[in-house]
Order: structure tokens, then sequence, then C-alpha cells
């Protein structure tokens, strides 16, 4: 371990995500590294979001999306069209069930992704060692977490010891995420918009 100085902290450089628009807004500039969550009710548009963030994430780096809970369906197939996902080209590609271990081999590998969306958690049954371990072996890479939640948390105790070490997250309710940012922003974004409106009022 190694100890900073005040000049060493402050001269530091980090590899941001320079974000614009509504997703400044949101979330600010945020590091390329660590995990993030997105939670909420079912048929709320969480994977719908998940889709939409994806795509805005692959303006700056290639991303995996870990379809743990339904793999690849109907239902994938139809959130990628809604968002106009064949636009990033290979920029992305979708991962079918893989489990952690085949994860890792992948994360591995020369010019794999640098930004990784599990859907879900509580599919993926990960644990929280081998949630640190994912981000220790790989501390240049962005790992984003789908989750079910329990009453107005993610379920589980795995999930809501994630949740607590993300640095931004994304609580979904009502076609609307709500951001929570260690770098700013905080405006939420709608997922459907005549949807929340017609929820929020």
């Amino acid at each position: 371990m190694r100890a900073y100085s005040i000049a060493n902290v402050l001269n530091a450089r980090f590899h941001t995500l320079e974000f614009e628009g509504k997703w400044f807004d949101a979330v600010g500039c945020p590091e390329l590294a660590g995990s993030w969550m997105i939670y909420g009710p079912p048929k709320n548009g969480k994977t719908t979001f998940a889709m939409q963030l994806a795509k805005y994430l692959c303006r700056f780096r290639r991303v995996a999306y870990n379809s743990q809970e339904e793999g690849l369906s109907k239902s994938i197939q139809m959130a990628m069209e809604r968002v106009g996902m064949s636009e990033v080209g290979g920029r992305l590609v979708l991962l079918d069930k893989e489990p952690v271990d085949d994860l890792v081999a992948r994360l591995s590998k020369h010019k794999s992704p640098d930004i990784i969306i599990n859907d879900s958690l509580q599919f993926m049954e990960l644990t929280f060692r081998q949630y640190k371990l994912l981000k220790a072996k790989f501390p240049k890479k962005l790992f984003i977490y789908i989750s079910h939640i329990d009453g107005k948390q993610p379920d589980g105790n795995t999930a809501k010891k994630i949740w607590r070490d993300c640095s931004v997250y994304f609580r979904i309710e009502g076609y609307r995420a709500f951001p929570q940012s260690r770098f700013g922003g905080g405006t939420h974004i709608d997922i459907f918009e005549e949807k929340a409106k017609e929820y929020w009022t």
C-alpha cells in the first residue's frame, strides 16, 4: 500500500467519460472504473433504460451487455430495436447468460470491452467477494449491475452491499430514472416521456 501527498492527489489523472446533455445533467463526467447500479420494480423501464445507457456509452468505449436473465430473446431484441442499437455497429456485444468465470476469461483478453452491463445481478448469482475480485482484477473497467428491488432497496444482501459501494446509481420508478452520482448531476431522465408524464402527474 502507498501513502499519497496532497500534491499527488491533486495532480492525479483519471480516465473519465466526457458526458454531455442529459447524461451530464444526470451524473456529471464519471470515471471509467468501478461500479454503477440500475434498480427498480419490474415493468417500469429498467431494461430499456439500460439499453439507452449502453447505446450512449458506446460513443466512448466498447460495451458488453451480459443478459443473464433473458439471454438472447425476443424481449431483448425488442429493447435494442426501441433504442436504435443498430446504430452503434460492433461497439456492443450481447453475452448470452455468461457466468462469472467465463466473463473473467473474456475480460482478460486483449481489446476486451471496457464497460460491462450485467442484467440482472440476482440471476448472475454474484457473491460480494467475487464482486470485489472483479473490481480489483479489472480496475480500468466499468461494471454496471441491474438489480431487482425489495421494497425501496436492491434485493438481497449482496445487491445492497454493491449498491452502497457504487459511484453512480439510477433508481427506476414510473418510467423515470433518478440518478445519484459522486461526480455531480442529479437531474432525472425520462425513459418513456409520455408514460413518465402520465405516471408523475
